[in-house]
């Protein structure tokens, strides 16, 4: 990874970070994007330390608000003349609903709108590379979900695990369709599923009890370096190299549900998508 480019996504803790280090003892040049400046910096310190590699970045935004989305492409723009691997790890999990600054649901907005978007924002510096990837973090939570057209704000009848195996889903079916829409062009696009792994995406959730269920479960759950695994393999394999549209877990190629295969629904979460973020 000698010269390449990488933007990370929640890159300042759990798999993201994992990823981040990764890469950096790999040789690239890694931008880690974070809500928290604080924790931003001290993540930057602490990888270049450890990898001993000085090219890494921190890069604010929240991923709540599409205008910070921007400034993060344009930021990441003025860094990189080219972008050779864009990992869209961000994620959260809100026990309650509430909406993001531009008025959406947060989970679909931090989990699905702000990738796509920065995707869409970011893909005139991945044409600049010679053979990019872009490979987004989902979940295999996807399989118990539908995309509910009907109602994707989820106003009308809000759970946590709810939203955010609907995010999931969307996560892949992005995925299938900008996979489409790149064929020619060299760069691929691809999905995981990283496993349980013991992360703070569950911060948010101020139930005691729920927080203690997750604290049990913890105890038997991945470590981030190997929920990174796959991203990291997915990002650098010469093995998958030219593969795109498709979903992983533990390194191999794995069919998800039947619903995140349906490209007429791919299709028309584009389209909605694309109107929501305001692009073309």
């Amino acid at each position: 990874m000698t010269n390449k480019v990488c933007v990370v996504t929640g890159g300042t803790d759990g798999i993201g970070k994992a990823a981040a280090y990764a890469l950096a003892a790999q040789g690239a040049k890694v931008l880690i994007h974070g809500r928290d400046t604080l924790k931003g910096q001290q993540a930057v310190a602490e990888l270049k330390a450890r990898s001993g590699n000085p090219a890494i970045e921190f890069l604010q935004a929240d991923f709540g608000s599409l205008a910070d989305v921007r400034r993060l492409a344009a930021s990441v723009s003025e860094r990189a003349p080219r972008l050779d691997v864009l990992i869209n790890n961000a994620g959260g999990f809100f026990a309650r609903r509430s909406l993001s600054q531009d008025g959406f649901e947060l989970t679909w907005a931090v989990n699905h709108l702000a990738p796509f978007l920065l995707t869409h924002l970011l893909m005139d510096r991945l044409k600049g590379a010679s053979q990019a990837r872009i490979v987004t973090t989902a979940s295999s939570t996807h399989q118990r979900a539908r995309i509910r057209f009907d109602d994707l704000q989820t106003s009308r009848q809000y759970t946590a695990m709810g939203a955010y195996s609907q995010s999931k889903l969307a996560n892949i079916l992005f995925t299938r369709a900008l996979s489409r829409r790149l064929q020619g062009t060299g760069i691929t696009a691809t999905c995981l599923h990283p496993g349980l792994v013991r992360t703070a995406i569950g911060r948010n959730i101020d139930s005691v009890v729920t927080r203690s269920l997750l604290a049990l479960v913890s105890r038997f759950a991945r470590s981030p370096e190997k929920g990174a695994q796959t991203l990291v393999y997915l990002a650098t394999s010469a093995q998958v190299q030219g593969a795109s549209g498709g979903y992983y877990f533990d390194c191999k190629a794995t069919p998800p549900s039947p619903a995140a295969q349906d490209d007429e629904v791919a299709e028309r979460l584009w389209d909605i998508s694309a109107g929501m973020v305001g692009v073309s």
